[in-house]
């Protein structure tokens, strides 16, 4: 992305306790766009800035910017004619570096050369004066970097700058077992060791030649320590493989955040590979996907106090050793994630079957049911519906569309291999002679209910209903345009709905051309909140491989929700009077998440779904109501904006793909 021509700018105080920052620029830069570098310290939250813009009339476009992976970051963004201030949200060690200017026509060539499409799709919006779609197309194809071209937009961002307040005092005890690596690597992994800003660090060291370096202490493996006598009187404790390069910060920037949170355990991100690098940017602590492997690896430390508490189990051999630690520290509940890029490493061996024989050991002692399975390569762990299956309460919101309710109502009937359903047809007055006389069959079946809804139509208020007349331990939230496409969608549901710490479990749902629909909800993502990885092929593994497996997210749709009922009732269910239509699925995930329960999304259950078929595109007064309630999200929801903890702030908000910006 071109920065565009510097102009002077100045940012001063502003009187709002969000807001605090006003950014004063020429009037000449309005009708055209802005890109501003800047940069964020390390220390506290990993929010995103965010920036408003009053407009004439009263009005107010708001922003949500990149995050902070390297030194700094870029946002591109446009300046209507009819702006009359700008105004930043980013707290203490916001630094704006620069503001450069660019014309509409400099920004369309750009686009026009990089993505003719997206160009094609502005010129329609600018014709139809549709600034926002307009806006947002030049931006995902100017201010948009696929995870591909993650070299050249490295470059530009630099390495993330030391801690404001290190912590020297904080010990480091690392180990790198040198057996049978190449020495280059060795050497390669001292050399960038040795160099550390943060110098309070010892390494233990086996089989390589001894180091001059006093703090390397070269010694023998044994098999029989643990890591807790590997530790000694570190403070903290981390493994390094062989090839392994920390940047010049990296322990710097972690003693930093330990001083300020306490954790258990402390990780950052990484890149891999070297002619090509690529990064590796993880979600905050995602224990589920933590088991099977790709969130952990160093940079990471784990606490004495916490290695204190483990069972005494020995590493055994080196090259287990690394992975047997990975699954002790999932065990940590104090996790910090520092969202920085802090090392490039190097992949020894694949130890998917390794990793596979160790965690079956861990959980068969734990006595928990699931059981890890290796599919394509990839390990994940299967769930088995409890024996006897509890009575699940499937609650299908609906009116009208003979086409929809038919197919629906048959495929949890008769296409689904669960024992225990019972259906609740929640219907908001539906007058189809072909809906009323299936209507009249269905009641024939003992496991069908039909719920009449005499009201508004109120979407929040129709799955209320359904809940609260329920009798199943397990509430299914699904909508009538879903069509089920594997028999043991439900098994799969139900597995994760039951586990103590679960609140809302969401599948993996395809549009009818077989593309994905649904794969979890980012909070912030197309402004409020949006489907990742819309439109992509339903097998693609997605960054970091967690589209294979069962993993935390944000939030789920609603059109397929399962959560155990007592957690359900436990939060209120769902807001009816604030969220009528949209948002009210997220909003009742944060809820439960708040409450100590957490998201999962699984690639298990699969179903179509043709996406809002029944309802269309929101329009007069129904773009109004979905205005308000966007606003009233926003509000409730604003740090989850500013930060979804399982989508990194590096990647971008404007795509709905898992792009850089």
């Amino acid at each position: 992305m071109w920065q565009g021509r510097a102009t002077p700018f100045s940012l001063t105080a502003n009187d709002d306790p969000l807001f605090d920052r006003r950014l004063v620029l020429p009037p000449e830069t309005l009708g055209g766009w802005i890109v501003l570098r800047y940069a964020l310290a390390v220390e506290g939250r990993p929010q995103r800035p965010l920036l408003r813009l009053r407009r004439s009339g009263g009005r107010i476009d708001r922003f949500v910017l990149p995050g902070v992976a390297l030194g700094r970051a870029f946002w591109l963004g446009y300046l209507p004619a009819d702006c009359e201030g700008i105004e930043i949200a980013a707290g203490a060690g916001f630094t704006l570096e620069r503001v450069g200017a660019r014309s509409s026509n400099n920004v369309f060539a750009e686009c026009l050369a990089k993505r003719p499409l997206h160009a094609a799709g502005a010129l329609r919006a600018l014709l139809r004066r549709d600034e926002r779609r307009w806006r947002d197309s030049l931006r995902g194809a100017c201010a948009v970097t696929p995870l591909s071209g993650y070299a050249a937009w490295r470059e530009a961002r630099g390495e993330a700058p030391p801690p404001e307040t290190p912590a020297p005092d904080i010990r480091i005890r690392l180990v790198l077992a040198g057996e049978g690596a190449p020495p280059a690597a060795v050497a390669d992994t001292l050399a960038a060791l040795t160099v550390q800003s943060h110098a309070n660090w010892t390494l233990h060291l086996s089989g390589a030649a001894p180091v001059s370096d006093p703090r390397i202490h070269a010694t023998a493996w044994y098999p029989e320590a643990t890591a807790l006598s590997l530790c000694g009187d570190a403070d903290f404790f981390g493994i390094l493989r062989p090839g392994d390069r920390l940047a010049p910060q990296a322990l710097a920037l972690l003693t930093a955040s330990i001083r300020e949170s306490d954790p258990d355990l402390i990780y950052a991100d990484d890149e891999v590979g070297e002619a090509v690098p690529a990064p590796r940017l993880k979600p905050d602590w995602s224990p589920d996907l933590a088991r099977v492997g790709g969130v952990l690896g160093a940079p990471a430390l784990v606490a004495r106090t916490f290695l204190a508490g483990l069972p005494p189990r020995p590493v055994g051999a080196p090259d287990s050793f690394a992975t047997a630690l990975e699954l002790d520290a999932c065990e940590a509940t104090r996790v910090v994630h520092l969202p920085r890029i802090l090392c490039r490493r190097a992949f020894g061996p694949d130890d998917t079957a390794q990793r596979a024989a160790l965690l079956d050991a861990r959980l068969s002692a734990a006595g928990d049911p699931a059981r890890p399975v290796v599919r394509d390569g990839v390990l994940d762990l299967h769930r088995p519906r409890p024996e006897p299956a509890p009575l699940v309460s499937i609650v299908i919101p609906s009116r009208d569309r003979s086409d929809l309710i038919t197919r629906v109502t048959a495929d949890v009937l008769e296409r689904t291999d669960y024992p225990a359903i019972e259906l609740i047809v929640v219907d908001n007055g539906s007058t189809d002679p072909a809906v009323l006389a299936l209507y009249e069959r269905l009641r024939a079946d003992p496991r069908v209910r039909i719920e009449p809804f005499p009201h508004p139509f109120n979407f929040a208020a129709m799955v209320n209903r359904g809940a609260e007349i329920a009798c199943g331990k397990i509430l299914v939230l699904l909508n009538n345009d879903v069509a089920v496409l594997r028999p043991d969608w439900l098994d799969a549901m139900v597995a994760q709905a039951v586990r103590p710490e679960v609140g809302a479990v969401g599948a993996k749902l395809l549009y009818a051309d077989g593309r994905l629909q649904h794969a979890g909800v980012v909070v912030g993502l197309g402004g409020e909140a949006g489907h990742i990885l819309r439109r992509r092929p339903a097998e693609a593994p997605s960054h970091l491989g967690r589209m294979r497996v069962a993993h935390e997210v944000s939030a789920v749709t609603a059109a397929c929700l399962a959560v155990g009922a007592d957690k359900y009732r436990a939060v209120g269910g769902f807001d009816a009077g604030n969220f009528a239509v949209d948002f009210n699925d997220v909003d009742f995930c944060l809820r439960l998440g708040a409450a100590g329960w957490k998201t999962v999304w699984t690639p298990h259950a699969v179903l179509s779904h043709l996406e809002s078929v029944s309802r269309g595109r929101p329009s007069g007064a129904a773009r109004q109501r979905f205005e308000r309630e966007a606003a009233a999200f926003a509000e409730r929801w604003r740090d989850a904006i500013r930060h979804d903890p399982f989508y990194h702030p590096a990647l971008s908000l404007t795509t709905f793909g898992e792009d850089l910006e």
